[in-house]
């Protein structure tokens, strides 16, 4: 998808981000303005451009290269099924059906992936094109393609290459998309040819956003600042291992092999600390450091976000159930990731059919792709199907450098950077040179903020510190920044026959790490971790920075395939995946991560099957759907029963308290119960921690929704330009993620705890306890609400704080309220929220709105393949206006799935639109 230059609940307001918009805004006005301009030339504008880049969905089109007929199949909902006689056809085809709909999306991802953002949309962009162009996306890419990648692969990735030209061909911008004829009035911007690399590199992308505990690292060494030791550890508790089953309960590492072994093990009950030190470095070194991290938070604020919300919020739901429990007597699979809400969805959907399966022809899989790349991420074959989660392991450290004129410190030496000279080419101005250095830990971030590196060249260090230099610098070890060779599992695991054939696939599947479920038609449910995942001294938890001076802090190697978790066919006869913990370190000898998610969901999840299951009943696909869409709120089943205790004072506060007297905990978008506690919530993370926590730590200022543009319908639902606020300067406000549950979970105990405190603000009382702070916090939500909702608590509702809005990413996130009612939908009610199933997040330091959502829903059948069900958060069109632009948004809200044909028989029969390629 497009780069998400502004995430859905609105990221840290500052000086690039204000420059970004000046830009943004000049495009978008020249866009209105030739918008209005048309309807004044008899609609031209408003008709034939918008219609000119739609596709052609039937007849024939002659296609240069093909070796014979391809056709594409399309159903009521857009979505291309794909018939070919050879593997290039195929993926040639894919190429070419993938740019008809989505070409601007595709172009727009290729360009921040190589750090040419400033191309298409200006100098605004140039500091994120600084930036990305120092972790290098596009040259790890081609080395890749050069020297990793198989032929067979490489054949391809060329042959989606052609498909994607041969759309190109002869075309003017505004054939291809309307963005396209936008951007034409403020630069001669034109798109050039589809490559290998640009498929490639939207790994690295996707890799970016899933990276792991790269902000918690940020996060702990800032809150050195202000915090001990144990209130870090408070804020930072142990993964509770005895309460959230982790996802592998019958395996066991093998010391004498070296191996993970299938087992029936039971799990134990350990966690791993995450406070840690960064070696011997001074209070200099120290204070470096967190001036460091503190400016690199800006940098990381403003980079576009690739598939989620920058490596922070993010998650996902896959579980497997085997046939012993289900009604067909076969597997059940389902996933949901959750990603960032864009439009259109990051995922896109489409078959792949070979008209024969045979050696020339080795395909037969269908699910959901990226447009821009060829094969399927997520779906089903006609043998096996499998799902994925973000495993959050930890792949990334930053290491503090020591630098000094040319070179930097390592091991008591100074040892040159390596250096490279790169240009950005700027759409109406001149091209910037950068230089990017690199030290043997990688690429100098700090190198892209000019007040990093003024306040590294003033930095002085004391006799405890190394004692050369000019000053600090921050550099990124990522597995990423390696030549790997993901590109190659995806077509593997989309021809793979059996649970040997996955996992011979899994095992190229390098970066990003992903916990993959599996099912097959003979009955079998498995699980695996692949992933290139580094291993560390015991001097390095991998918890925060670390000194890049000392040989001690490098990485020592990588584990083994051999060695990485799995089980298949375990005796429960279910696995479950939501971002837990993979493993008990207690059963395992190597430390994945110390920053896991913390098994809110998948425990749930856990207890819903298991709930099933003790009840002698046997699970549907609907059952699986149900399950996906449960709004459960774990914390509120914590909280609610202590803030029912409390005698409030305040007649209107305790008429809202009332609301959740009897109230079942779910979080349905008519809910007012839901929204008052919901509000409660985010304002005991406030009191009791935003007082507390250092300042440097950035949160996402709050967005406001402005100026109602059809003023037709209630006041609350009509389409609205966002306005994103300062934040509080003062605070450093909680997510309110299930990190915080757990914080707060391990707190309830001891009411007279130090964070339970908080000072007198106006009218609102002090708190010196639990209980006093809880009050404190009721009395703010109600009158939070009051001035949200009103203060007629009966029309208090869940959804109206809870509201999703779909932003047509570049173009549709800034500038006249016009402009956005053209790309943009939306609002949508929304039940679910943060910690649910149904993971419709929110920040709670920016607000209630929307964050990242289930991206996409399946329920796989593996009895019977043409009864899968999927759906996708938009539709299968990037074009404003066409029939299949949003059209599955609706039925997804409501948490509804379409068919899913797969057979010859039940794809001839769902089709609407057939187009013939022609060689």
């Amino acid at each position: 998808m497009p780069p998400n230059t502004t995430a859905s609940s609105g990221q840290q307001p500052g000086k690039s981000r204000r420059k970004k918009g000046r830009t943004a805004r000049l495009i978008v006005l020249v866009l209105v303005l030739a918008v209005v301009g048309g309807v004044a030339y008899g609609g031209y504008w408003s008709i034939s451009t918008v219609r000119a880049s739609f596709p052609q969905t039937k007849g024939s089109i002659s296609l240069d290269g093909l070796s014979a007929p391809v056709d594409v199949k399309r159903d009521g909902n857009g979505i291309p099924q794909i018939y070919a006689s050879t593997d290039e056809d195929l993926f040639m085809a894919q190429g070419f059906v993938q740019a008809q709909d989505r070409f601007y999306e595709m172009d727009v991802r290729r360009h921040m992936t190589s750090g040419r953002l400033s191309e298409m949309f200006g100098k605004d962009q140039v500091d994120n094109d600084e930036f990305l162009r120092t972790l290098g996306w596009d040259r790890v890419a081609k080395e890749e393609y050069d020297t990793k990648l198989s032929p067979a692969s490489k054949k391809y990735l060329q042959a989606y290459s052609k498909g994607v030209n041969a759309y190109l061909e002869g075309k003017e911008g505004k054939e291809i998309s309307l963005e396209y004829a936008a951007l034409g009035f403020s630069n001669d911007y034109k798109p050039e040819q589809w490559t290998p690399v640009d498929s490639v590199a939207w790994l690295k992308a996707m890799g970016w956003d899933l990276r792991g505990n790269m902000q918690d690292e940020i996060d702990r060494a800032l809150m050195t600042s202000r915090l001990g030791p144990q209130q870090i550890e408070d804020l930072y508790p142990e993964y509770p291992y005895s309460r959230n089953q982790a996802i592998v309960e019958e395996g066991q590492y093998d010391d004498l092999t070296q191996t993970f072994e299938q087992s029936d093990s039971a799990s134990g009950t350990s966690g791993t600390s995450t406070s840690g030190t960064t070696g011997q470095t001074s209070d200099t070194a120290s204070s470096a450091l967190q001036t460091q991290l503190s400016g690199l938070y800006d940098a990381l604020d403003d980079l576009p976000a690739a598939v989620g919300v920058n490596g922070s919020g993010i998650g996902s739901n896959a579980w497997v159930v085997s046939g012993q429990h289900t009604i067909t007597g076969k597997p059940l699979l389902a996933n949901d990731p959750h990603l960032s809400a864009s439009l259109p969805s990051v995922w896109y959907q489409m078959g792949l059919h070979c008209r024969s399966v045979s050696s020339k022809c080795q395909y037969d899989v269908s699910g959901y792709t990226f447009a821009g790349m060829p094969g399927v991420i997520i779906g089903h074959n006609q043998d096996i199907s499998w799902g994925m989660t973000n495993s959050g392991v930890d792949v990334t450290d930053l290491y503090l450098e020591k630098l000094t004129g040319d070179g930097y410190l390592y091991d008591d030496k100074v040892k040159p950077f390596t250096t490279r000279e790169e240009t950005i080419k700027v759409a109406g101005g001149p091209s910037k040179k950068i230089v990017v250095r690199e030290t043997n830990n990688g690429p100098l971030l700090s190198d892209r903020d000019d007040e990093l590196v003024k306040v590294g060249k003033k930095a002085t260090v004391d006799t405890a510190a190394p004692d050369r230099g000019d000053g600090y610098g921050v550099s990124l070890r990522w597995t990423a920044l390696d030549a790997g060779t993901t590109m190659d599992a995806v077509f593997a695991m989309n021809k793979a026959a059996d649970w040997d054939e996955f996992r011979e696939a899994a095992e190229l599947f390098e970066v990003p790490s992903q916990n993959l479920v599996y099912a097959d038609t003979e009955g079998n449910i498995g699980y695996t971790l692949p992933g290139k995942i580094p291993t560390r001294s015991a001097e390095h938890t991998g918890a925060i920075p670390a000194p890049g001076w000392d040989p001690a802090y490098r990485w020592t190697g990588y584990i083994d395939q051999d060695e990485l978790p799995y089980e298949l066919n375990p005796q429960r006869g279910y696995i479950v995946t939501a971002n837990q913990a993979v493993i008990d370190p207690d059963r395992y000898p190597y430390t994945l991560t110390t920053d896991w998610g913390y098994g809110t969901r998948s425990q749930r999840i856990t207890d819903l099957i298991q709930s099933k299951i003790d009840d002698g009943g046997k699970i549907s696909t609907d059952d699986m759907r149900q399950m996906q869409l449960d709004n459960s709120s774990e914390i509120a089943k914590l909280l609610v029963p202590q803030l029912l205790k409390i005698d409030v004072a305040d007649k209107d506060v305790r008429e809202a308290q009332k609301l959740l007297e009897g109230w079942d905990y779910t979080q349905d978008s008519d809910s007012a119960a839901a929204a008052y506690f919901n509000s409660v919530w985010r304002n005991i993370l406030k009191l009791a921690f935003g007082n507390k926590l250092p300042k440097e730590l950035r949160v996402e200022g709050q967005c406001l929704w402005v100026d109602p543009v059809d003023t037709t319908g209630p006041a609350d639902e009509t389409r609205k330009v966002r306005e994103c606020g300062q934040r509080d300067a003062s605070q450093a406000q909680p997510d309110g993620g299930d990190r915080w549950f757990e914080v707060v979970r391990n707190l309830m105990d001891d009411p007279n705890s130090d964070w339970w405190t908080t000072p007198r603000s106006g009218t609102r009382p002090a708190a010196d306890n639990r209980d006093e702070l809880f009050e404190r916090a009721m009395i703010d939500a109600r009158w939070e609400l009051t001035a949200e909702l009103g203060k007629d608590i009966d029309t208090w509702s869940w959804g109206r704080l809870h509201r999703l809005f779909l932003d047509n990413q570049t173009l549709g996130t800034d500038g006249p309220a016009f402009l956005q009612y053209v790309l943009n939908r939306g609002p949508w009610r929304l039940s679910g929220g943060e910690g649910a199933v149904n993971a419709t997040g929110w920040n709670a330091a920016g607000g209630y709105g929307v964050v990242w959502v289930p991206s996409m829903r399946m329920v796989v059948n593996l009895a019977d393949l043409d009864k899968s069900k999927w759906i996708n958060l938009t539709g299968a069109s990037g074009h404003a206006y066409n029939a299949h632009y949003t059209d599955q948004t609706d039925k997804w809200v409501k948490g509804e799935l379409l068919d899913w044909s797969f057979s010859d028989k039940a794809v001839e029969e769902s089709t609407s639109d057939t187009l013939v390629l022609k060689p």
